[in-house]
């Protein structure tokens, strides 16, 4: 089989799905960590609970809402949009599970800057939307940079989630991590190590820049 296709679907799935949780992590963290939020336990509660269920649980939950008798599933079913078991529900299920990983390094990205530099930008006038632009942001580039190379190899190597609402279906919905599990479970040993041997130099190369965007948020 050929592998050029799992592998580009799966990296044009983790590359959208990475996008989104970037917006959104970002999004969330300017939010939570800029003032005072009523219940924002409960609202970081929910950002994070796809860290910690088990991927299926998270993927079942995707299901009872998208599938055709879900709440949203129903409405989007009478406009004529389908999301199960389709390659867009195999992006929804990398960028749920990937958000908490970006949220929490935009978290900490953005706690990080020193005040004085925030303050200094105030005494000289800057509204808080160019603060943000210009001081935070500049500042908290680096660990959110982080973030979005652990998001990325999270929707990379997204399985129990993507196969409960997307499937295994070849040339569609099968992303690299299913094609290695069909082919584990069809025998099929060289293939699998094809898979393997990819999946390891992808992953060996988002560590490489999770290390340098340490190094540099240190410094």
């Amino acid at each position: 089989m050929n592998p050029w296709g799992p592998l580009l679907l799966s990296v044009r799935v983790a590359l959208i799905a990475t996008a989104i949780s970037f917006v959104l992590g970002l999004l969330f963290a300017r939010l939570l960590t800029r003032k005072t939020v009523r219940l924002s336990f409960l609202w970081e509660g929910l950002i994070l609970l796809p860290m910690v269920f088990p991927p299926t649980i998270t993927g079942y939950l995707l299901l009872l809402l998208l599938g055709k008798r879900g709440p949203l599933g129903s409405i989007l079913d009478q406009i004529g949009i389908h999301i199960v078991f389709t390659w867009p529900a195999a992006v929804i299920a990398s960028a749920t599970v990937s958000l908490p990983l970006m949220y929490q390094n935009c978290k900490a990205a953005l706690l990080g800057v020193n005040k004085r530099y925030i303050d200094a930008a105030r005494t000289l006038g800057l509204s808080e939307g160019r603060i943000f632009r210009q001081v935070i942001f500049p500042l908290a580039l680096p660990g959110i940079l982080g973030g979005v190379a652990l998001a990325f190899a999270r929707a990379l190597g997204e399985f129990g989630t993507t196969l409960m609402i997307a499937g295994n279906i070849p040339g569609r919905t099968q992303t690299m991590p299913l094609a290695l599990y069909s082919a584990v479970e069809g025998g099929r040993s060289a293939e699998a190590n094809m898979y393997l041997l990819i999946t390891v130099v992808i992953s060996f190369a988002l560590i490489a820049v999770v290390g340098l965007c340490q190094k540099r948020a240190a410094k």
